[in-house]
């Protein structure tokens, strides 16, 4: 009996994980998100990986495509370029866009713009976005930024701390 009753606890237990409202919520963030993106990055998410690197200073953010696949880099490198002009003015439109106008460290980020250092380079196979600032609140933003960015992307973005 001892052992049903243990199975039984499991099942609850992976039930309220796997199968809760806030998992089903999360899901259709997702699918919203990766919706919102095709619209706004003309490259594939499924051949690219964001990853987002935070330092003392602020942070990178780099997009590289997986295959190497020579249209997909032009395409990363143009709109990383893009966006890495519209930043440094201050203009955070598309990843509101994509992540909702709540995003977190969105509001600090398009306020404290001028005083964010946002430099593009080409690296191999993508481009990055490095952003370094000397306000604390806006590394903080920058930080909060990269990990709203990672959860709602889920397998096509990382962190690395």
């Amino acid at each position: 009996m001892k052992i049903d009753a243990a199975k039984a606890v499991l099942a609850a237990a992976f039930l309220t994980v796997f199968w809760s409202p806030v998992s089903a919520a999360d899901d259709r963030r997702k699918v919203q998100v990766e919706r919102n993106s095709e619209r706004v990055m003309p490259f594939s998410m499924d051949a690219t990986m964001h990853r987002f690197v935070p330092t003392p200073g602020g942070g990178v953010q780099t997009v590289t495509v997986h295959d190497g696949d020579r249209k997909q880099v032009s395409l990363v490198r143009s709109h990383l370029r893009k966006e890495a002009s519209a930043f440094a003015h201050g203009d955070f439109g598309d990843p509101a866009s994509i992540h909702g106008g709540a995003m977190p460290g969105l509001r600090a980020l398009h306020a404290g713009a001028k005083r964010i250092a946002i430099r593009y380079a080409d690296v191999p196979n993508g481009a990055s976005i490095s952003y370094a600032t000397r306000d604390p609140a806006l590394v903080s933003a920058l930080h909060a930024w990269f990990k709203a960015q990672v959860g709602d992307h889920g397998a096509h973005a990382t962190m690395k701390m």
